[in-house]
């Protein structure tokens, strides 16, 4: 079963994940910590293991690290974690979204195609990132 730990962060609601990458100081944990004031459930926090699982790509925690998050100028603080998670997304917060109704993109991870997002400039995000998770993406061509 293939498996890598990344440099990282993810939510999950109702067992849907969402992997956030990022270079050191982007915002992973600033984005992880208004996703669970949404109401996502921290799965890990600058560490995740990914592992395949059928059709799937499931992350959980490091054990070091389990129900553990920074907020930056702030201190680590615990959380509620859930066990794993299925990754239904990546958010890339190194690339700006700049289109309005962007093309859907999609990436490699574990040899699974995975939805990819970028950054969005604005207090929305973390919102439709939330609206994601519960209920999915418009596809036009269905």
């Amino acid at each position: 079963m293939p498996s890598l730990t990344l440099h990282a962060s993810c939510v999950s609601l109702g067992g849907r994940g969402i992997l956030i990458r990022g270079a050191s100081g982007s915002g992973k944990s600033s984005l992880t910590l208004q996703l669970m004031a949404f109401g996502a459930d921290l799965i890990a926090d600058d560490q995740v293991c990914l592992w395949s699982s059928g059709d799937a790509v499931q992350a959980r925690s490091p054990e070091a690290l389990k129900g553990l998050i920074e907020a930056r100028h702030f201190g680590i603080l615990t959380a509620e974690v859930a066990a794993e998670a299925r990754i239904c997304a990546i958010v890339d917060l190194d690339l700006t979204e700049t289109e309005r109704l962007p093309v859907k993109r999609y990436q490699k991870l574990l040899e699974r195609d995975v939805q990819v997002f970028h950054r969005v400039e604005g207090p929305s995000f973390a919102a439709a990132l939330i609206q994601f998770l519960k209920s999915g993406l418009l596809d036009p061509d269905a």
